[in-house]
């Protein structure tokens, strides 16, 4: 049986989070940032423009810039575009052959496309571990943490996360950076997880709230943009499609640290330049 057509959904925010049985502390320099299986053939059973879809791959983005910033290596799961019936053995019983049938869409959507500092692992089962060097990769180069993040995620995210943990390696769980077929399924994966194999929580409780430097600013701001050309530092980013709500979170989420900061003093002067003249003060 192939993927049903999906409907978008209401993402999970910080009211819908489970009790986590644990609290580790998130720890930069242990931690690797896993996307898994963010390919265009997933994704497309959402259709196109689809909203949900399109905060969800802003919060990989945000997630992944950060990443970058702090030199947090950053693994990619991808299904290959020819798989044998002996590869896929039971998958062809459960969801029939899969992104096989459009190899067009194999492709890593081109937001959160990899670079050359990136590693692509080939995806042969719900873990991200089976089959792949992803284990040996983490621990040879000290990282014990898992940032978890992709689709589907009561169904690959969810078995990657119990199977780091197997594997000593403690999965963060990162709510509305992930997708799944329903929100009824969505929350079940963030349930499971938190009470039995990983810390669940949201994109801004991960990520500081003040970038540390201008170009983490425009590394934050970019995925918020509808336009696909990158603005000057002293240009009006709601030209640029910066929209109201957007504006509005960012001012609740710096104003944890700037108490002064709300929405009119962002939307009277909106530029990079602006912006980061804010908040590079000193706190008080």
């Amino acid at each position: 049986m192939a993927i049903p057509k999906l409907t978008a959904y209401a993402l999970p925010t910080a009211a819908d989070l489970p009790n986590n049985k644990v609290n580790w502390a998130f720890e930069p320099e242990r931690a690797a940032l896993l996307i898994h299986d963010m390919q265009e053939y997933f994704l497309n059973f959402w259709g196109e423009n689809s909203s949900m879809m399109a905060q969800v791959v802003a919060n990989i983005a945000k997630i992944r810039a950060y990443c970058k910033e702090h030199n947090i290596p950053v693994y990619y799961t991808a299904q290959p575009k020819e798989q044998s019936d002996e590869d896929r053995a039971l998958l062809n019983d459960m969801w029939g052959p899969g992104l096989t049938r459009s190899p067009e869409q194999q492709r890593i959507v081109a937001e959160l496309a990899p670079d050359e500092a990136d590693t692509v692992l080939v995806k042969w089962r719900y873990s991200a571990f089976h089959r792949s060097p992803l284990e040996l990769m983490l621990k040879e180069t000290g990282r014990n943490q898992l940032l978890i993040t992709g689709v589907y995620a009561h169904i690959g995210c969810m078995t990657t996360a119990t199977d780091a943990f197997m594997r000593d390696i403690k999965p963060f769980f990162i709510a509305d950076a992930l997708a799944d077929f329903t929100r009824e399924e969505h929350l079940m994966s963030l349930n499971y997880v938190a009470g039995r194999s990983g810390r669940v929580l949201m994109t801004d409780e991960l990520l500081p709230s003040i970038p540390a430097s201008k170009e983490a600013l425009r590394a934050m701001i970019l995925p918020l943009l509808d336009e696909s050309d990158e603005p000057m530092d002293d240009e009006n980013l709601i030209d640029y499609g910066l929209d109201s709500v957007r504006m509005m979170a960012l001012a609740a989420r710096w104003r944890k640290v700037h108490g002064d900061i709300d929405f009119v003093m962002l939307a009277k002067n909106p530029t990079l330049d602006a912006w980061w003249t804010l908040l590079s003060r000193e706190v008080k």
